[in-house]
């Protein structure tokens, strides 16, 4: 249950609704309570008359009921029989209606709150997802976030409203119930509820299974969303390789051991309502049993009136006591979804920003220093060494084979990862001075793994500056050399780019996510090898508008091609982490080093296309 104490914060914000419910719940419950006192009252009537008699009935006996039912009944008391019983029924039915409608008061304040717990909680957890640094989404799934925050926080709603609502519920009927029993006969309320404790270790020992049960459960349930989620992602792979059967018996796998665990818990959960039946069916037969004889025998204060209203007590606690192991059932769920949500939670970012972290505008100078940099999930030596010196408004050119670590520099520009060793500075302020926040901002960056959004066009370019203007839109288009290309669409810029831009090409995609970089209209720019599926015509076009939209900006070109259109200022080799040669095209082809090789091998393949 510790797991739980941390939505005692929602409580505290939602405690007025909460207060009014119990009242509610206690109102509720009082005037459920008057109705068996009164059904007794009115049975004694019919046997007074059955016996011979139409006087009124003995109320010698009445002080213990409710102060309510006894003035009812001494106003009534006096009247004929056939007025009592109508009297009486009326009172019953006004009694339900009040009793009703403070009913409805109760789910309308506790159900309504667990909703918007319901909402907070997501809303925090989802904040909290976007706060967590890209080591964290490296070793977790997708499917297994999306599960978190959806079917772990809907268990926990469980709790936080029918759960509570029904224990509520239960401790006040319960507490009525047995005021009023034990004063009315002490042996009988005692025989009547003998079985009560058997139920409660029953619950007790079903709950420690249920509670393990559950977990697994949950756990197998994120592994089947995540299976899915990446075979809807990955539709096409699946298809082009013709593995939909085996994609289908991996699915079944997963689906069945959920199937079988859940099927197991069901039947666990299966005990509790038999054995309540059993045990609420024992306590009645107890009461009609025991207070029969004592009617037979004459025992002073027995009375077939009393009889009947044992047995309506023991039928309000049916759905009370049956609801014991209903509620303890989703208080072991949701403690068990609650700690799979706290474990994200109490999960700090590494990226972290320090308390006397600055806010500054970003000029462009940037400084590597000794950069050493290991990747903690797979503990690749990725960058060694790497010094760097990039000047405001330089054109940097980052070259080098695939994974020599030329996009790992991207990422510790933006503090996706903080280095091992060394630093890296901005107007020579030490990147972890900064607010992380302030310089992803001030800095456009372009992906080498494009991601669109389920949007139109125009959103997506948006997307890099949302007060940006229809015009700007336009205009980022056509430096990026993809404007017309979506005038010739039929919806144009609304056009729809379907999940990740699967309805787009690679080129398109590629473009539209430079757009949306250059509508930012930073200080800094970083392209990571983002013209990877464009062709030759494509490419040049985009770098001519590129050179002159970059005339006055810092701009890091990260590539595995080499760009001789283009004048850059500076030109970085990289070969397994380290920086190999430096400087410009033709100081570079003049050393005829590993950047004249690549050069060559690259003219040797354009030349074939």
């Amino acid at each position: 249950m510790t797991q739980l104490s941390t939505l005692n914060k929602y409580f505290k914000k939602y405690k007025y609704s909460f207060f009014l419910g119990i009242l509610f719940v206690i109102l509720t419950n009082y005037f459920r309570i008057l109705s068996p006192q009164l059904t007794g009252y009115v049975v004694n009537s019919v046997v007074t008359v059955l016996n011979g008699k139409n006087a009124p009935v003995d109320t010698s006996h009445l002080y213990n009921y409710d102060f309510t039912v006894r003035k009812i009944i001494d106003f009534f008391n006096k009247e004929s029989f056939q007025a009592r019983i109508l009297y009486t029924g009326l009172i019953l039915m006004v009694i339900a209606l009040i009793s009703g409608f403070f009913m409805f008061l109760m789910r309308q304040t506790i159900i309504v709150m667990s909703r918007h717990i319901e909402f907070d909680q997501k809303n925090e957890i989802f904040a909290h997802y976007q706060r967590l640094d890209t080591g964290f989404y490296k070793t977790h799934s997708t499917g297994d976030l999306m599960n978190r925050i959806s079917e772990d926080v809907s268990r926990v709603r469980m709790y936080t409203g029918p759960a509570i609502m029904y224990f509520i519920n239960l401790a006040a009927i319960i507490g009525f119930s047995l005021y009023f029993m034990i004063r009315s006969d002490v042996k009988l309320t005692l025989l009547a509820l003998g079985p009560l404790p058997l139920l409660a270790f029953a619950i007790y020992f079903v709950n420690t299974i249920i509670n393990k049960k559950s977990e697994r459960i949950q756990s197998l349930l994120s592994d089947l969303t995540t299976n899915a989620q990446e075979s809807y992602s990955g539709i096409r792979v699946i298809k082009s390789f013709v593995q939909e059967k085996a994609m289908l018996n991996f699915f079944s796998v997963n689906s069945e051991a959920y199937r079988g665990n859940a099927l197991s818990l069901a039947k666990t959960e299966a005990i509790y309502f038999p054995s309540m039946g059993l045990l609420i069916g024992l306590s009645t037969l107890i009461t009609i049993l025991v207070g029969g004889l004592d009617v037979v025998h004459n025992v002073p204060g027995a009375s077939v009136g009393k009889i009947a209203e044992f047995v309506l007590y023991i039928q309000m606690l049916t759905f009370p006591v049956s609801a014991i192991g209903w509620t303890a059932s989703m208080t072991q769920r949701a403690v068990a979804s609650q700690k799979r949500i706290n474990e994200f939670l109490l999960t700090e970012p590494v990226i972290k920003d320090e308390q006397s972290a600055k806010d500054i505008k970003l000029e462009g100078n940037i400084n590597f220093s000794n950069i050493n940099f290991v990747y903690p999930h797979t503990g690749i030596h990725a960058i060694k060494d790497f010094t760097l010196k990039i000047n405001r408004g330089e054109k940097v050119a980052i070259i080098g084979k695939t994974g020599c670590g030329k996009s790992t520099i991207a990422q510790l520009m933006l503090r996706m990862y903080n280095v091992d060793s060394g630093c890296i500075t901005y107007n020579d302020q030490n990147i972890n001075t900064l607010k992380t926040q302030s310089i992803r901002s001030q800095i456009s960056y372009v992906p080498q793994d494009v991601f669109l959004f389920s949007d139109n066009i125009k959103n997506n370019i948006r997307f890099g500056e949302k007060n940006a203007t229809e015009e700007d839109v336009f205009e980022a288009a056509k430096q990026a050399s993809i404007f017309n290309e979506i005038n010739n669409f039929d919806e144009k810029f609304e056009t729809l780019v379907g999940e990740r831009g699967v309805t787009l090409s690679g080129g398109q995609k590629q473009r539209i996510s430079i757009a949306r970089a250059l509508i930012k209209k930073p200080e800094i720019v970083i392209f990571d090898d983002c013209l990877s599926a464009v062709d030759a015509r494509t490419e040049n076009e985009i770098i001519g508008n590129l050179y002159n939209y970059l005339k006055d900006k810092t701009a890091v070109i990260i590539t595995h091609r080499i760009f001789s259109l283009f004048n850059f200022d500076k030109i970085v080799v990289m070969d397994d982490g380290n920086i190999v040669e430096q400087g410009t095209h033709e100081s570079l082809m003049a050393t005829k080093g590993l950047y004249f090789k690549m050069y060559q091998k690259q003219q040797e393949t354009d030349n074939l296309k």
